[in-house]
């Protein structure tokens, strides 16, 4: 577990996996004011203690919102345990509600597309109904806007807090490599590359302010970075249109020219072989499944025609 105080309301704590490469992956943001905190995404169940203790130790006695940019389990798995830690209101988008209250269908789809690291992160506890808040959000005397920002999942959303942009994976996976960083779209299947970049436009049309990734850190100008996002999509659909074209019954050796072209093609995501060698080894896994949802999107146009 690390912390990070990005500014004097605003920390980034880490929450690593006991998993090769799982460190600088998942940012857990809390805002803070006096002894209260709004928290970002919670993590997985493995986490919770980490959280509640970084919590503690920067002084936070109390939570009034959980904002939640989706359901997935290494952000939202833990809320149940974490609500008995830290009652607090649950801000989710509408199509996560059920799935919160009942988790039962999540947990059993996470196991079948995770296997292991399924368990790594934990089960997944049901949240009490009483939780779940419904209408504005006020923190500190100041709104936070919710967004929704379908395009990793159906039910993303994003949040504003006043110099803020809480993105979640609208703008794909971000690590800081000293003056530069890597960046790679966070594309799983079912991807829609329309639904995403739609969510794009929808957050660049913000005045620019600081952007802060799920996974992993910030960068001062949210414009630049979802500029950057924009343009990486296209890319990388374009490239992967481009092999298929050649390669539609060989979809094994496609993958394998699409990452290979990539890395040469476009400089954010060639910073990969910057990364240390064991973050290097977790992308590869998040890697395959960002091409396979752009494989999927690019296949289903291609069909329809």
């Amino acid at each position: 577990m690390n912390i990070l105080e990005v500014s004097s309301d605003l920390y980034l704590i880490d929450l690593p996996q006991r998993v090769k490469g799982f460190r600088k992956f998942i940012s857990s943001w809390v805002i803070k004011k006096g002894s209260k905190a709004v928290v970002i995404d919670v993590g997985p169940s493995s986490t919770i203690n980490d959280l509640v203790s970084a919590l503690r130790k920067i002084g936070v006695n109390k939570v009034d919102y959980v904002l939640l940019t989706h359901i997935h389990i290494d952000h939202a798995g833990g809320i149940g345990k974490f609500l008995i830690k830290f009652p607090a209101k649950v801000v989710v988008h509408e199509f996560g509600v059920k799935h919160l209250l009942n988790p039962e269908k999540l947990w059993s789809s996470t196991k079948q597309v995770l296997g292991k690291l399924a368990d790594v992160y934990g089960e997944i506890q049901p949240v009490p109904s009483k939780y779940i808040h419904i209408g504005d959000i006020e923190f500190a005397g100041e709104n936070i806007e919710v967004v929704p920002t379908p395009g990793h999942a159906p039910h993303h959303q994003s949040y504003i807090y006043k110099d803020y942009m809480f993105i979640g994976e609208l703008a794909g996976t971000h690590l800081s490599i000293n003056d530069e960083f890597y960046l790679r779209p966070a594309t799983p299947p079912r991807f829609i590359y329309e639904v995403m970049v739609s969510s794009i436009d929808k957050m660049l049309k913000y005045k620019d302010m600081m952007i802060c990734f799920a996974h992993y850190g910030y960068e001062e100008s949210s414009k630049k970075m979802l500029l950057i996002a924009k343009q990486q999509l296209e890319l990388w659909v374009n490239v992967t249109r481009n092999i298929l074209s050649r390669y539609k019954d060989d979809i094994g050796k496609a993958k394998e020219l699409i990452k290979e072209r990539l890395l040469k093609d476009d400089i954010y995501f060639s910073k990969y072989y910057l990364l240390e060698d064991d973050l290097r080894y977790r992308e590869n896994y998040f890697i395959s499944n960002s091409i396979e949802g752009i494989i999927r999107y690019v296949l289903e146009r291609m069909e329809s025609r």
